[in-house]
């Protein structure tokens, strides 16, 4: 099987031998197409993967062989998620799943960068389900990253009647958009780039590329990790508002002033990955076009995916999707 994996500061493809189950429980699915996460460019650029790593996880697949007390079948067309919680750790039972050791340790394997993978059985139970017939592979990809985002709302806890501003329209940022307006929270979104900012406009959510200088929200959500985002946020967030913090930077200096958070008495949190239960609620949300995801993706072959990295790196694009399998559904 062919697989793409990090190689002397390049995405390489490889052949591999192919997966089987060999008596594992699990299944083997053949992956259809996979997203290319921000986070997959942050471990590529800043190295934190290793030459060899198969980096990828938001895949639509199709199982091919199967072992499991669940009710998937060869043949089903499948989302899954790549992290499954204990459900018992001191993590979990507070609601930080992300920070749960067994889910840092879960994984698809190789990585959704590959022509097959291998699912656990944990992940049929727990994350995995069929892809809803209305959707497409390159719609259904967004299972994940919607499932991220979700989390980070709960987070953020908005109440009736909040506003909450988006800073940073990149695929990222125009689902958390859509998907407070899903949520009946009244948004509006930031950025410098002008064509984000009128493509948000399409979704009938109002954007600016500078935001009016009286405006305040009860919660801003930072899906930009530019310094400008923070020193956008901290104007524009009202006193004893919340900052939720849904990106990563390189920079190590950045930082928060903390005079404005303890005068101000502003909550500063962060989200990182998504629940078992985040991610239902986020295949509802993509299944009932509450949250769309149309015109978002380009479209790549598997044999030109660093040439996706590359545009994704020099903001040519808002997001690409790998097309694994010539077979799309």
């Amino acid at each position: 099987m062919k697989t793409a994996v990090i190689q002397n500061d390049k995405i390489v493809i490889k052949d591999a031998p192919k997966l089987s189950l060999n008596g594992k429980q699990g299944a083997i699915v053949k992956v259809l197409g996979c997203g290319l996460c921000g986070s997959d460019i942050v471990k590529f650029v800043h190295k934190i993967s290793k030459d060899g790593t198969v980096l990828g996880h938001e895949i639509v697949a199709r199982i091919e062989e199967i072992n499991s007390e669940t009710d998937f079948n060869i043949g089903d067309v499948i989302v899954t998620s790549h992290h499954i919680p204990c459900g018992e750790c001191i993590y979990c039972k507070h609601g930080n799943v992300s920070m749960c050791k067994h889910f840092k340790t879960t994984n698809i394997i190789p990585g959704g960068f590959s022509e097959f993978v291998y699912l656990s059985e944990e992940h049929l139970k727990n994350v995995a389900h069929k892809k809803p017939q209305n959707l497409t592979c390159i719609e259904a990809s967004f299972y994940e990253p919607l499932g991220c985002i979700v989390r980070a709302i709960k987070r953020a806890n908005p109440i009736d009647g909040d506003i909450a501003c988006v800073i940073g329209l990149g695929s990222i940022g125009v689902l958390t958009a859509q998907a407070l307006k899903a949520y009946q929270i009244n948004t509006v979104g930031c950025d410098l780039i002008n064509e984000r900012v009128e493509f948000l406009k399409t979704f009938g959510i109002d954007a600016y590329k500078t935001l009016p200088e009286d405006f305040k929200a009860d919660i801003i959500f930072m899906t930009s990790g530019a310094d400008k985002a923070i020193d956008t946020a901290l104007k524009h967030v009202r006193n004893g508002g919340k900052i939720l913090v849904f990106s990563s930077t390189p920079h190590d200096e950045t930082a928060y002033p903390n005079n404005e958070i303890y005068y101000r008495e502003l909550t500063v949190l962060g989200s990182y990955s998504p629940s078992p239960n985040d991610l239902k609620d986020s295949l509802k949300l993509l299944e009932s076009g509450k949250v769309n995801v149309k015109n978002i993706s380009a479209v790549y072959e598997f044999e030109d995916i660093q040439k996706a990295f590359d545009d994704t790196m020099k903001n040519k694009i808002m997001k690409a999707y790998i097309n694994i399998s010539r077979t799309q559904i």
